[in-house]
């Protein structure tokens, strides 16, 4: 496929979308804080990018070699900056720091990926910006978080890919640990960190909170995809298998579609759809079947509430 069937877009500068009026100023680089800024912007944010001056986002160089681009395409680049409008400031500048303090006055969200405690050291602590806008939502990225024991430590999205049990999870048959083929950590963290930023909005503009500070790290989002595995762990001290979908109280997968689907050892509630023969049998095939799900044992509402709304 070339790039002539590509279809061509033309931008709308007056489309709106539901978080149009939200200006976000993002001072992050790479991935996971471009990402997040990425899925405010798709939703009509204005998100304002501020690069280093004279070399720009560090993720401007990520580029995949292509014979139609001699210096490699740059589309990292273009997938995560795109609906973003981009400013350069020097930043060890007295008049650049004066700038983007004016800049971020004017702002509802900041999105930093410093090294923790760089921030303070730059004179622009929560504390400050606060002051300076009270209801200011501020993000800061990093691989760690912004405190504890590893908080100082490089955090690139491998090493938590590696923390978190992702690879070992998803290791080769030789129990060499698989690393995903993208940078999964990054955007995991950035689909996090924009749905705490509405979350967070959310407080400011309907509860009449005061600006809020996110500690987004790249790990913590990397374990809530993992499901029940690292409970599992602590709890049994065993450890997923590689390739092993340990799935058991799902309806059965296909149940209604074909034949080769087969029932995993199903709870009470499901065994209506399989033979009676062997709860490892063919599920049943018959048209319109719908077991009856288990009671869930969440529910914090009580009954009359429910009917009074």
């Amino acid at each position: 496929m070339t790039t002539e069937h590509l279809p061509h877009v033309t931008p709308d500068p007056a489309r709106t979308g539901p978080l149009s009026g939200v200006r976000v100023v993002d001072l992050s680089r790479l991935v996971a804080g471009n990402m997040l800024t990425l899925q405010l912007a798709d939703f009509g944010a204005d998100v304002i990018k501020v690069e280093v001056a004279g070399s720009g986002d560090t993720l401007r160089e990520w580029r995949e070699t292509h014979p139609d681009h001699p210096q490699g395409y740059d589309g990292w680049w273009r997938v995560y900056a795109r609906n973003k409008r981009s400013v350069a400031l020097n930043l060890r500048d007295p008049s650049g720091m004066a700038w983007l303090r004016r800049l971020v006055s004017t702002a509802q969200v900041l999105v930093e990926s410093f090294r923790p405690g760089t921030l303070e050291a730059m004179g622009l602590a929560p504390a400050v910006l606060h002051q300076d806008n009270p209801g200011l939502v501020i993000v800061r990225v990093s691989g760690w978080g912004q405190s504890g024991p590893y908080s100082e430590l490089p955090g690139f999205g491998s090493l938590i890919e590696g923390f978190s049990g992702f690879a070992h999870k998803h290791r080769q048959a030789d129990g060499v640990p698989q690393l995903p083929n993208l940078a999964l950590a990054d955007m995991v963290a950035g689909l996090s960190g924009a749905f705490a930023v509405t979350a967070a909005l959310r407080e400011v503009e309907v509860n009449r909170g005061r600006g809020q500070v996110v500690d987004l790290s790249l790990l913590e989002p990397m374990l809530s995809i993992m499901g029940p595995d690292v409970t599992h762990y602590a709890a049994t001290g065993v450890a997923a298998e590689p390739g092993k979908k340990s799935r058991r109280l799902e309806a059965p997968t296909g149940a209604g579609t074909g034949a080769g689907s087969r029932c995993p050892d199903p709870p009470t509630p499901w065994r209506a759809g399989c033979s009676t023969q062997s709860a490892r049998a063919p599920c049943s095939t018959i048209s319109g079947f719908r077991p009856t799900p288990p009671a869930w044992p969440t529910m914090t509402r009580s009954s009359a509430w429910w009917r009074s709304s």
